[in-house]
């Protein structure tokens, strides 16, 4: 009977042996697929999280361009503004705004025109009628009674703008300067 449980031992280490070989060698294969399943399911993570980082980045750029244009529209209604009130505030002082100096710019240059052409067809007749028109235009003046009020008496007038000024033709306007001097 000894001997029997001696020969049983003797199969039950040999057993374990050769279950622990199989183990080995089935653990390093086991071993080796579960790395192989890591690494591709690794690679479908990283594609994964790509995706959505490049999803995220491209809402973060549209985000960002529509803050900019945003705030660029933001900055044109406020530079809009600014140059409203300077406009206004300059108005008020007499000063003349662009429009107004290029107005005035244009009538000079058709002033200029116009005097070219006269003096371009004959120097002599141009001269005549330019003489007969300025009586006419300094006796409108004339016409009108000088008030004997003193000059402090008067109310201060507000200056009117440049193009308001400029609106009159230039030969009305020194005529009658010189006769009311003259008066």
């Amino acid at each position: 009977m000894s001997g029997a449980v001696k020969e049983s031992a003797q199969q039950i280490w040999l057993a374990g042996l050769g279950a622990f070989s199989k183990a080995q060698e089935e653990g390093s294969k086991v071993f080796d697929t579960l790395v192989k399943e890591g690494l591709s399911i690794q690679r479908k993570t990283q594609a994964v999280a790509e995706e959505k980082i490049s999803e995220a980045t491209s809402k973060m750029a549209n985000m960002a361009t529509d803050i900019q244009s945003k705030a660029g529209h933001q900055w044109d209604k406020l530079e809009n503004i600014f140059e409203e009130r300077v406009a206004k505030a300059l108005n008020k002082l007499g000063v003349p705004s662009a429009k107004d100096v290029d107005a005035l710019i244009a009538r000079i240059d058709e002033l200029n025109k116009n005097v070219q052409k006269m003096s371009g067809k004959a120097p002599a007749a141009a001269k005549a009628p330019a003489a007969k028109k300025a009586p006419t235009a300094a006796a409108k003046p004339t016409a009108k009674p000088a008030t004997s009020k003193p000059a402090s008496a008067k109310p201060a007038k507000a200056k009117r703008p440049a193009a308001k000024r400029a609106a009159k033709p230039a030969a009305a306007t020194t005529p009658a300067t010189t006769s009311a001097t003259a008066a």
